[in-house]
């Protein structure tokens, strides 16, 4: 392999690994938003400002890849005519790329001095954010509440890709991408399953892995529209908004990445498998959702729980402290009958019913051997609150009296 051959493909490997970090250059700190992330500053701070600045970085770096190709070539290249091969080249072809390449940063730096003029109002990411203001107000007034909302602790960050990342707080649900940010507010949105896929993980696995495709679109008029079992599922999900000119967008994400979205979207939604969502999730009939081995082994236990003796009460139920939720308590009482030969004896559990039956399978499963799922069942465990040990049969569902 000629020298220029292999300069060109290590200069297309850099330039890739550059737009598309893979896990060693993120872990390693050599990203666009690391290696300038003194002059944009912090993203907790000015969130909004951050990615628009931060647009800007990565729009003029992307335009200077193509004349980079040329300051690597002669960086790299000791043939004393390199000089006259690259300017004084006479193929037509060589002459359009050297044009491009010089005028590819320059139309960039002229792009980012417009968005830069009256405090970036014409930039893509302040224009999406400006459909949202009030007739009394100016697109900063919503960044300002954006800001505020991604500085508290309850926001979900979610990194869907090392150059995408979704971002929903209180009110806003926000995709950041390397040149700009989509966002639909949460009152509007329409979160839409698209579709489900699967991929083999590894030739010595025989799981799967499920992809999923969301929608979620806003109802506004102004706005345009690997789990322990071996198993990954991941789903599209299109957010779309209900008003007009507001722009939809698409969310990739595996289940559990998907729950804690679930949990921080606002409004309540029931699917399939009663998880509730903050806003309607449509999901088309040919859409299945892939359960992960913590989700299969919650509704066996369930149904076990179900054949079990109820135990009467007449305390007031309240939401479980677990999920602060549910209200099917279940109360703890030595049913089995002990093992002679079992050393860790089930024992009496005292505590009052604070638990839903979703919780304390949850509860039951962390405690089990990751790799012994295939005895989970038969296992044991320990009561959250006091520690008492108790098995499958020793769980039982409450009933109020009178009923």
């Amino acid at each position: 392999m000629s020298t220029e051959i292999f300069i060109t493909l290590l200069y297309l490997l850099v330039s890739v690994c550059l737009i598309y970090p893979p896990a060693e250059f993120v872990s390693a700190g050599i990203t666009i938003p690391n290696i300038f992330s003194p002059f944009l500053g912090s993203q907790y701070e000015q969130f909004v400002k951050y990615h628009i600045k931060r647009s800007c970085i990565t729009l003029l770096i992307y335009s200077c890849i193509p004349l980079g190709y040329i300051i690597w070539f002669l960086l790299f290249t000791n043939n004393k005519d390199i000089y006259v091969l690259i300017f004084n080249n006479s193929n037509l072809i060589w002459k359009i790329y050297l044009t491009t390449a010089i005028a590819l940063p320059i139309l960039a730096l002229y792009e980012i001095y417009n968005w830069y003029r009256n405090n970036y109002e014409q930039h893509p990411i302040a224009k999406n954010i400006n459909k949202y203001a009030n007739n009394n107000s100016s697109w900063s007034n919503v960044a300002s509440d954006i800001n505020a909302e991604y500085r508290r602790i309850d926001k979900v960050c979610i990194e869907t890709s090392s150059i995408t990342q979704i971002v929903v707080t209180e009110n806003w649900i926000i995709k950041v991408t390397p040149l700009t940010m989509s966002l639909i507010y949460q009152g509007d949105a329409v979160l839409i399953v698209q579709n489900c896929d699967r991929h083999t993980i590894s030739r010595t696995q025989d799981g799967e892995v499920q992809y999923m495709n969301i929608v979620v679109q806003s109802t506004r008029r102004n706005i345009d529209s690997r789990t322990q079992d071996g198993e990954v599922q991941y789903m599209n999900i299109v957010v779309q908004s209900t008003r007009r000119n507001i722009d939809s967008f698409v969310i990739r994400l595996n289940s559990d990445d998907f729950q804690d979205l679930q949990d921080r979207v606002s409004r309540s939604i029931e699917i399939p498998s009663n998880d509730r969502v903050s806003r309607s999730i449509e999901i088309p009939s040919n859409v299945n959702f892939h359960k992960n081995i913590i989700e299969k082994f919650v509704d066996t236990f369930k149904e076990f729980v179900q054949l079990n003796p109820k135990y009467r009460s007449e305390q007031q139920i309240d939401q479980c402290i677990g999920c602060m939720q549910n209200t099917n308590y279940v109360k703890l009482q030595k049913l089995c009958v002990d093992n002679e030969n079992d050393a860790n004896k089930c024992s009496g559990c005292y505590c009052r019913p604070m638990w839903c039956v979703d919780c304390m399978a949850k509860w039951f499963a962390s405690r089990q051997n990751n790799n012994e799922t295939n005895v989970w069942l038969s296992s044991k465990c320990t009561c959250p609150m006091c520690r008492a040990t108790f098995c499958l049969l020793d769980v039982c569902m409450l009933e109020a009296e009178g009923t």
